[in-house]
Protein backbone atom coordinates (compact mmCIF):
# COMPACT_ATOMS: atom_id res chain seq x y z
CA UNK A 1 0.00 0.00 0.00
CA UNK A 2 1.39 3.71 -1.21
CA UNK A 3 1.84 5.80 1.50
CA UNK A 4 0.34 8.71 2.22
CA UNK A 5 1.52 12.11 2.19
CA UNK A 6 1.08 13.77 5.38
CA UNK A 7 3.05 16.75 4.73
CA UNK A 8 0.38 19.34 5.48
CA UNK A 9 0.46 22.03 8.35
CA UNK A 10 2.98 21.88 11.33
CA UNK A 11 1.11 19.31 13.19
CA UNK A 12 0.68 16.08 10.67
CA UNK A 13 -2.27 17.02 8.29
CA UNK A 14 -3.37 15.53 5.30
CA UNK A 15 -2.44 16.91 1.76
CA UNK A 16 -4.47 16.24 -0.83
CA UNK A 17 -2.85 18.17 -3.74
CA UNK A 18 -1.23 21.95 -4.15
CA UNK A 19 -1.00 25.04 -2.02
CA UNK A 20 -3.76 25.94 0.71
CA UNK A 21 -2.28 26.94 3.97
CA UNK A 22 -2.94 24.55 7.33
CA UNK A 23 -2.53 25.74 10.61
CA UNK A 24 -2.29 22.74 13.11
CA UNK A 25 -2.92 20.18 11.20
CA UNK A 26 -6.00 20.71 8.85
CA UNK A 27 -6.86 18.92 6.11
CA UNK A 28 -5.91 20.42 2.60
CA UNK A 29 -7.20 19.88 -0.59
CA UNK A 30 -6.87 20.20 -4.13
CA UNK A 31 -5.48 23.24 -5.71
CA UNK A 32 -5.79 26.43 -3.75
CA UNK A 33 -8.01 24.65 -0.92
CA UNK A 34 -8.65 26.65 2.27
CA UNK A 35 -6.89 26.40 5.39
CA UNK A 36 -7.59 23.93 8.00
CA UNK A 37 -8.05 25.68 11.42
CA UNK A 38 -6.57 22.65 13.91
CA UNK A 39 -7.60 20.42 12.20
CA UNK A 40 -10.30 21.17 10.94
CA UNK A 41 -12.16 21.90 7.13
CA UNK A 42 -12.28 25.48 6.13
CA UNK A 43 -13.05 25.31 2.62
CA UNK A 44 -14.04 28.37 0.90
CA UNK A 45 -15.32 29.50 -2.83
CA UNK A 46 -12.00 30.65 -3.45
CA UNK A 47 -9.20 29.14 -2.06
CA UNK A 48 -9.03 31.21 1.36
CA UNK A 49 -5.51 31.33 2.90
CA UNK A 50 -3.94 29.32 0.08
CA UNK A 51 0.69 29.80 -0.15
CA UNK A 52 1.99 29.22 -3.79
CA UNK A 53 -1.57 27.74 -4.79
CA UNK A 54 -4.11 29.93 -3.53
CA UNK A 55 -4.74 32.32 -6.79
CA UNK A 56 -4.92 29.45 -9.22
CA UNK A 57 -8.17 27.68 -7.54
CA UNK A 58 -10.11 30.94 -9.02
CA UNK A 59 -13.61 31.21 -7.52
CA UNK A 60 -14.87 27.73 -7.85
CA UNK A 61 -12.18 26.03 -4.99
CA UNK A 62 -10.17 24.19 -7.33
CA UNK A 63 -10.50 20.29 -7.87
CA UNK A 64 -10.67 19.51 -4.19
CA UNK A 65 -13.98 21.00 -2.93
CA UNK A 66 -16.08 17.34 -3.38
CA UNK A 67 -16.92 15.80 -0.29
CA UNK A 68 -14.29 17.67 1.81
CA UNK A 69 -11.51 17.37 -0.71
CA UNK A 70 -11.15 13.93 -1.88
CA UNK A 71 -12.21 14.81 -5.02
CA UNK A 72 -15.62 13.31 -6.91
CA UNK A 73 -16.53 10.82 -5.26
CA UNK A 74 -16.02 8.77 -8.21
CA UNK A 75 -12.21 8.96 -8.19
CA UNK A 76 -12.13 7.49 -4.66
CA UNK A 77 -11.81 3.68 -4.42
CA UNK A 78 -12.57 2.43 -1.01
CA UNK A 79 -10.80 -1.31 -0.40
CA UNK A 80 -10.21 -3.63 2.28
CA UNK A 81 -6.99 -3.37 4.19
CA UNK A 82 -5.50 -6.87 5.19
CA UNK A 83 -6.40 -6.07 8.54
CA UNK A 84 -10.13 -6.92 8.90
CA UNK A 85 -12.38 -4.15 9.46
CA UNK A 86 -9.61 -1.08 8.28
CA UNK A 87 -9.70 0.10 4.74
CA UNK A 88 -7.85 2.06 2.30
CA UNK A 89 -9.17 5.25 0.27
CA UNK A 90 -7.02 4.96 -3.04
CA UNK A 91 -7.24 8.33 -5.17
CA UNK A 92 -4.84 9.87 -8.10
CA UNK A 93 -2.78 11.59 -5.33
CA UNK A 94 -2.50 9.63 -2.19
CA UNK A 95 -4.06 6.56 -0.32
CA UNK A 96 -5.49 7.42 2.99
CA UNK A 97 -6.29 4.84 6.33
CA UNK A 98 -10.34 4.17 6.68
CA UNK A 99 -12.71 2.63 9.34
CA UNK A 100 -16.15 2.47 8.81
CA UNK A 101 -18.25 4.90 10.73
CA UNK A 102 -20.02 3.37 13.48
CA UNK A 103 -22.06 6.58 13.75
CA UNK A 104 -22.77 8.15 10.38
CA UNK A 105 -22.20 11.65 10.27
CA UNK A 106 -20.25 11.77 13.19
CA UNK A 107 -16.68 12.88 14.15
CA UNK A 108 -14.64 12.60 17.23
CA UNK A 109 -11.69 14.74 16.34
CA UNK A 110 -12.82 16.54 13.37
CA UNK A 111 -11.19 13.93 11.09
CA UNK A 112 -12.12 13.57 7.10
CA UNK A 113 -15.38 11.67 6.28
CA UNK A 114 -15.66 10.11 2.87
CA UNK A 115 -19.05 8.18 1.46
CA UNK A 116 -19.27 5.74 -0.88
CA UNK A 117 -22.11 4.06 -2.97
CA UNK A 118 -23.07 0.70 -1.23
CA UNK A 119 -23.47 -2.44 -3.63
CA UNK A 120 -27.35 -1.73 -2.84
CA UNK A 121 -27.32 1.90 -3.22
CA UNK A 122 -27.02 3.09 -0.11
CA UNK A 123 -24.44 5.61 1.73
CA UNK A 124 -21.72 4.26 3.85
CA UNK A 125 -19.38 6.30 5.59
CA UNK A 126 -15.55 5.95 6.68
CA UNK A 127 -13.72 8.30 8.50
CA UNK A 128 -9.85 9.16 7.64
CA UNK A 129 -7.78 7.48 10.86
CA UNK A 130 -4.71 10.42 11.06
CA UNK A 131 -1.16 8.13 12.29
CA UNK A 132 0.97 11.14 13.27
CA UNK A 133 -2.75 11.58 16.34
CA UNK A 134 -3.27 7.12 16.87
CA UNK A 135 -0.09 4.84 17.56
CA UNK A 136 -2.40 1.79 16.31
CA UNK A 137 -2.69 3.66 12.97
CA UNK A 138 0.83 4.20 12.39
CA UNK A 139 1.28 0.68 13.23
CA UNK A 140 -0.93 -0.07 10.60
CA UNK A 141 0.91 1.99 8.01
CA UNK A 142 4.16 1.12 8.85
CA UNK A 143 3.28 -2.39 8.19
CA UNK A 144 2.67 -4.40 11.25
CA UNK A 145 1.79 -8.40 10.93
CA UNK A 146 -0.92 -8.86 13.18
CA UNK A 147 -3.19 -6.30 15.30
CA UNK A 148 -5.73 -9.12 16.37
CA UNK A 149 -8.57 -6.34 16.50
CA UNK A 150 -10.97 -7.16 14.20
CA UNK A 151 -15.05 -7.08 13.95
CA UNK A 152 -16.51 -8.98 17.29
CA UNK A 153 -13.31 -8.95 19.35
CA UNK A 154 -13.51 -7.47 22.85
CA UNK A 155 -10.52 -5.18 23.57
CA UNK A 156 -8.99 -3.44 26.90
CA UNK A 157 -7.78 -0.39 25.87
CA UNK A 158 -5.25 1.52 28.40
CA UNK A 159 -4.71 4.78 28.21
CA UNK A 160 -7.61 6.07 26.05
CA UNK A 161 -7.19 9.32 26.76
CA UNK A 162 -9.70 11.67 24.80
CA UNK A 163 -10.93 8.89 22.66
CA UNK A 164 -9.15 9.42 19.46
CA UNK A 165 -8.04 5.63 18.42
CA UNK A 166 -10.38 4.23 21.02
CA UNK A 167 -13.28 5.92 18.39
CA UNK A 168 -11.08 4.06 15.40
CA UNK A 169 -10.87 0.63 17.24
CA UNK A 170 -14.71 1.15 18.11
CA UNK A 171 -15.54 1.03 14.13
CA UNK A 172 -13.48 -1.78 13.70
CA UNK A 173 -15.15 -3.98 16.24
CA UNK A 174 -18.12 -3.15 15.21
CA UNK A 175 -21.42 -3.43 16.78
CA UNK A 176 -20.75 -6.82 18.14
CA UNK A 177 -17.84 -6.09 19.69
CA UNK A 178 -16.85 -4.33 22.54
CA UNK A 179 -14.06 -1.86 23.94
CA UNK A 180 -13.25 -1.17 27.56
CA UNK A 181 -11.63 2.33 27.78
CA UNK A 182 -9.74 3.10 30.64
CA UNK A 183 -8.26 6.48 31.64
CA UNK A 184 -6.88 8.23 34.69
CA UNK A 185 -7.52 11.73 33.52
CA UNK A 186 -10.40 13.42 34.56
CA UNK A 187 -10.24 15.92 32.02
CA UNK A 188 -9.76 13.31 29.01
CA UNK A 189 -11.81 11.21 30.71
CA UNK A 190 -14.52 13.52 30.24
CA UNK A 191 -13.94 13.97 26.28
CA UNK A 192 -14.10 10.00 26.36
CA UNK A 193 -17.59 9.98 27.99
CA UNK A 194 -18.56 12.34 25.17
CA UNK A 195 -17.26 10.09 22.91
CA UNK A 196 -19.16 6.88 24.34
CA UNK A 197 -22.12 8.11 24.76
CA UNK A 198 -21.97 7.99 21.03
CA UNK A 199 -20.59 4.88 20.37
CA UNK A 200 -22.58 2.01 22.81
CA UNK A 201 -19.66 -0.40 22.05
CA UNK A 202 -17.39 1.41 23.93
CA UNK A 203 -17.40 1.13 28.12
CA UNK A 204 -15.47 4.31 29.31
CA UNK A 205 -13.32 3.97 32.94
CA UNK A 206 -12.10 6.83 34.76
CA UNK A 207 -9.58 4.87 36.65
CA UNK A 208 -5.70 4.24 37.41
CA UNK A 209 -4.49 1.38 35.36
CA UNK A 210 -2.35 0.66 38.06
CA UNK A 211 -5.21 -0.58 40.24
CA UNK A 212 -7.38 -3.31 38.08
CA UNK A 213 -8.96 -4.53 40.80
CA UNK A 214 -10.78 -1.15 41.30
CA UNK A 215 -12.15 -2.04 37.96
CA UNK A 216 -12.44 -5.80 38.07
CA UNK A 217 -16.52 -5.65 38.31
CA UNK A 218 -16.88 -3.59 34.67
CA UNK A 219 -14.82 -5.56 32.75
CA UNK A 220 -15.59 -9.49 31.33
CA UNK A 221 -12.63 -11.72 29.48
CA UNK A 222 -11.48 -9.78 27.01
CA UNK A 223 -9.23 -10.91 23.62
CA UNK A 224 -6.93 -7.95 23.12
CA UNK A 225 -5.37 -6.00 25.65
CA UNK A 226 -3.73 -2.57 23.34
CA UNK A 227 -1.72 -0.07 26.06
CA UNK A 228 -0.77 3.02 25.40
CA UNK A 229 0.02 4.67 28.85
CA UNK A 230 3.31 6.36 28.63
CA UNK A 231 4.53 5.14 31.92
CA UNK A 232 7.90 3.85 33.54
CA UNK A 233 6.53 0.61 34.93
CA UNK A 234 4.07 0.45 31.50
CA UNK A 235 5.40 -3.60 31.22
CA UNK A 236 4.07 -4.15 35.17
CA UNK A 237 0.92 -2.49 33.94
CA UNK A 238 0.33 -4.49 31.15
CA UNK A 239 1.01 -7.69 32.60
CA UNK A 240 -1.49 -6.90 35.93
CA UNK A 241 -4.32 -6.31 33.68
CA UNK A 242 -3.25 -9.25 31.56
CA UNK A 243 -3.55 -11.34 34.57
CA UNK A 244 -6.90 -10.19 35.81
CA UNK A 245 -8.54 -10.47 31.90
CA UNK A 246 -6.87 -11.81 29.15
CA UNK A 247 -8.11 -15.00 28.06
CA UNK A 248 -5.19 -17.24 27.62
CA UNK A 249 -4.31 -17.65 23.76
CA UNK A 250 -4.98 -13.96 23.96
CA UNK A 251 -2.88 -11.39 22.39
CA UNK A 252 -1.12 -7.73 23.62
CA UNK A 253 -0.17 -4.83 22.22
CA UNK A 254 1.57 -2.59 23.19
CA UNK A 255 2.99 1.02 22.29
CA UNK A 256 6.67 2.22 23.96
CA UNK A 257 7.57 5.18 24.43
CA UNK A 258 11.68 4.96 25.12
CA UNK A 259 11.75 8.69 27.02
CA UNK A 260 9.34 8.05 29.26
CA UNK A 261 11.12 4.40 30.54
CA UNK A 262 14.38 5.70 30.31
CA UNK A 263 15.16 8.88 28.55
CA UNK A 264 18.87 8.16 29.33
CA UNK A 265 19.33 5.00 27.28
CA UNK A 266 19.15 4.14 23.74
CA UNK A 267 15.47 3.76 22.71
CA UNK A 268 16.63 0.10 21.50
CA UNK A 269 18.07 -0.50 24.78
CA UNK A 270 14.97 0.45 25.84
CA UNK A 271 12.81 -1.38 23.75
CA UNK A 272 15.15 -4.90 24.85
CA UNK A 273 14.72 -4.17 28.29
CA UNK A 274 10.61 -4.13 28.09
CA UNK A 275 10.26 -7.22 25.74
CA UNK A 276 12.58 -8.91 28.45
CA UNK A 277 10.05 -7.67 31.11
CA UNK A 278 7.13 -8.77 29.48
CA UNK A 279 8.62 -11.91 28.90
CA UNK A 280 9.16 -12.66 32.24
CA UNK A 281 5.38 -12.06 32.84
CA UNK A 282 4.11 -15.05 30.38
CA UNK A 283 3.85 -12.57 27.78
CA UNK A 284 5.33 -13.71 24.61
CA UNK A 285 6.32 -10.96 21.97
CA UNK A 286 5.79 -12.03 18.50
CA UNK A 287 6.84 -8.74 16.71
CA UNK A 288 8.46 -5.42 17.28
CA UNK A 289 8.04 -2.68 15.06
CA UNK A 290 9.15 1.57 14.88
CA UNK A 291 6.95 4.03 14.24
CA UNK A 292 8.93 6.36 12.27
CA UNK A 293 8.15 8.82 10.99
CA UNK A 294 4.94 9.39 12.41
CA UNK A 295 6.55 8.81 16.02
CA UNK A 296 9.73 9.58 17.31
CA UNK A 297 11.51 6.75 19.16
CA UNK A 298 8.31 4.88 19.59
CA UNK A 299 8.27 0.83 19.22
CA UNK A 300 4.60 -1.30 19.30
CA UNK A 301 5.39 -4.59 20.32
CA UNK A 302 2.86 -7.35 19.58
CA UNK A 303 2.59 -10.64 21.26
CA UNK A 304 0.38 -13.80 22.94
CA UNK A 305 -0.51 -14.17 26.23
CA UNK A 306 0.10 -17.95 27.44
CA UNK A 307 0.18 -19.30 24.42
CA UNK A 308 -1.95 -22.05 24.15
CA UNK A 309 -0.38 -25.94 23.29
CA UNK A 310 -1.47 -27.02 19.83
CA UNK A 311 -2.41 -31.13 20.37
CA UNK A 312 0.30 -33.27 18.47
Amino acid sequence: MGRPDFRGGSRGGFRGGRGGGGDRGGFRGGRGGGGGDRGGFNRTRGGGVGGRGAPRGGARGGRGGARGGMGAAKKVVVEPHRHAGVFVARSKNDDLLLTRNLVPGDTVYNEKKIQVDGENGEKIEYRVWNPFRSKLGAAILGGVDQIHIKPGAKVLYLGAASGTTVSHVSDIVGPEGLVYAVEFSHRSGRDLINVAKKRTNIIPIIEDARHPHKYRMLVGMVDVVFADVAQPDQARIVALNSHNFLKNGGHFVISIKASCIDSTATPEAVFASEVKKLQSEKLKPKEQLTLEPYERDHAVVVGVYRPIKQAA
